[in-house]
């Protein structure tokens, strides 16, 4: 008796987790190799197609405005953020989430569900996880200062937290009876 990938569902969706996942992350890490000026720089896509740098646009000004709106004075630079008598952040390339993204898109596509599911769990979840880094973004600007004593890494504290929440989210996705009849609820 001979049992192919595609017959078990369980170990096809880990081949397809880790592929997808791979093809995102490392796909994001190439592209930004190639958009930042270096050896292997490309005009043409830094000036027509950087998504990282228009994502990085996105949640500077966005947390910029937010700031605003709650009475704070705040200024973005071409990759910082800085509050009048608080602090000043630079976004750097680890800071946008595309690693969480990655692992997040990877595991909605290649979960065995029905197309619409997946689709308005992925938009919502991308979205939502965006959200929790204009949020820490937010807060960073008003009490992060910098020191070299610190113990407590924000990237890991924020990681921590970004995947427990994701972890709890898919567990509920994957056990929703209206998108799953088979969930175990």
């Amino acid at each position: 008796m001979q049992i192919g990938i595609k017959n078990n569902v369980a170990l096809w969706f880990g081949v397809k987790f880790a592929a997808l996942f791979l093809l995102f992350y490392y796909s994001n890490i190439l592209f930004f190799g190639l958009t930042s000026p270096g050896n292997n720089y490309n005009a043409f896509l830094d000036h027509h197609f950087n998504y990282i740098n228009w994502l990085r646009y996105a949640l500077l000004h966005i947390s910029s405005t937010l700031l605003n709106w709650l009475g704070f004075t705040s200024i973005v630079g071409n990759n910082q953020l800085l509050v009048a008598g608080h602090g000043i952040i630079e976004l750097i390339y680890t800071c946008l989430g595309l690693g969480v993204m990655s692992f997040f898109a990877a595991f909605v596509i290649a979960y065995p569900k029905k197309i619409k599911p997946k689709l308005v769990f992925l938009v919502c979840g991308l979205v939502s996880i965006q959200i929790l880094n204009i949020i820490r973004l937010m807060l960073l600007a008003l009490y992060w200062t910098k020191s070299r004593n610190r113990i407590v890494d924000h990237h890991l504290i924020f990681d921590v937290l970004i995947y427990i929440i994701i972890i709890v989210a898919l567990y509920k996705w994957i056990n929703n009876k209206a998108t799953n009849p088979n969930a175990a609820n």
